[in-house]
């Protein structure tokens, strides 16, 4: 299976928002407090995704979008393949080709929050050479104020 990666365009929206709706659905839902929950809509997650076409570079097998990655600064935001496509490699090309843009970006860490519960995340990001950083609450950002939300830091040197 050969995974191309380049730059999200506006004809991706659709796609990265369904990947990342059902993908935020598996990993956060029972992790994450019901007001948090309550706000990320369905429509969020279209609107979230055209905003941040910019940061998105999404990974392409075949003809279909399988998944795609968000970096700001030093920050890996969001990683998400498609329910197809999990446990075939997408993942880890998304998550190296983010190292890469976080080093690029002039940083010597990468960081992302992973929901406390979602351990097969965990899981995930260990096996990639992740380093558990602790606990804190990630300011998960709704309009124009935060829900505080349980999270592991975790961090990697590029």
């Amino acid at each position: 299976m050969t995974v191309t990666l380049r730059p999200a365009t506006d004809d991706d929206v659709e796609t990265v928002a369904a990947v990342w709706h059902a993908g935020w659905g598996d990993g956060h839902l029972g992790h994450v407090p019901d007001e948090l929950v309550a706000v990320r809509t369905k429509e969020t997650f279209w609107s979230r995704a055209a905003e941040r076409v910019a940061d998105t570079t999404v990974a392409v097998v075949g003809d279909e979008v399988a998944g795609f990655v968000m970096v700001t600064g030093d920050e890996v935001e969001q990683v998400y393949v498609s329910r197809d496509h999990r446990g075939s490699g997408v993942a880890g090309t998304l998550l190296s080709e983010a190292e890469r843009q976080v080093k690029a970006n002039g940083h010597s860490e990468a960081w992302l929050a992973v929901a406390t519960g979602n351990a097969r995340a965990r899981r995930f990001y260990e096996r990639s050479g992740w380093s558990d950083g602790g606990a804190f609450d990630y300011p998960a950002t709704v309009g124009d104020s935060a829900i505080p939300v349980p999270c592991h830091r975790y961090v990697k040197q590029v």
